[in-house]
């Protein structure tokens, strides 16, 4: 089971426009397609609120609710939470929901810490495997923020790993291609035991800072299943 959690501003108490969920179409298609012969559902949440909303982390409370959801509708299956941007964040956050196996953050938005505040935890992600995908070119947010996580979260998991899309920006236009590849494999192998694609399993295993600063090639997945 993949739920998508698309993407969103800081502040906003509005339901989301139609391109916000429109946005997910192409990842949604890419994983319905990888998934179908492992009878992958693919289920994109619409939020209540469009904004993270600071402390009320709205998009982390639906997406527990829709976790919720799916164990009602579909039984004790797994579940990867794949998120976007804001989407992301809340995919991070939402990880200790008792369905959840694995974690896709996708050029997630993570604002610096103010100098009072914790960071975001990561204890939540003990015991699942997770992604991170980051543009190295992210105007929005920074991607040394990313890694940070990435690097805390490593020491309480070694079932962490980290990308970095050189040149690419925040919506990971520039390689879309490959963005897609690594998504759908990461969801084929976490959620149905297939194997990983070497640059994968190579982050998987390697400690950091190589593990979480793995260069996702130009051209990768050409050779995988479409």
């Amino acid at each position: 089971m993949a739920l998508l959690l698309p993407s969103g501003p800081a502040t906003g108490t509005r339901g989301p426009g139609r391109l916000t969920v429109a946005a997910q179409r192409p990842l949604a298609r890419r994983l319905t397609r990888a998934g179908e012969s492992d009878g992958l559902a693919v289920h994109v949440l619409r939020y209540r609120h469009r904004g993270w909303n600071g402390p009320a982390a709205h998009p982390v409370r639906d997406t527990e609710w829709a976790a919720d959801e799916l164990v009602r509708r579909y039984g004790d299956v797994p579940v990867c939470l794949v998120g976007t941007g804001m989407g992301a964040r809340a995919a991070l956050r939402a990880a200790g929901h008792a369905a959840v196996t694995s974690v896709l953050a996708l050029a997630p938005w993570l604002p610096e810490p103010e100098a009072l505040l914790a960071p975001d935890p990561v204890r939540q992600l003990a015991g699942r495997r997770v992604l991170l995908v980051h543009g190295t070119n992210d105007g929005r947010t920074d991607p040394d923020l990313s890694y940070r996580l990435a690097e805390r979260a490593k020491k309480l998991n070694r079932d962490v790993c980290r990308f970095e899309v050189h040149s690419d920006d925040h919506g990971l236009r520039q390689h879309r291609a490959e963005v897609l590849a690594l998504a759908a494999d990461f969801v084929r192998g976490t959620l149905f035991g297939h194997p990983f694609a070497r640059p994968l399993a190579d982050a998987l295993a390697a400690p950091p800072p190589l593990g979480l600063r793995m260069p996702l090639a130009s051209g990768f997945g050409q050779s995988l299943e479409h």
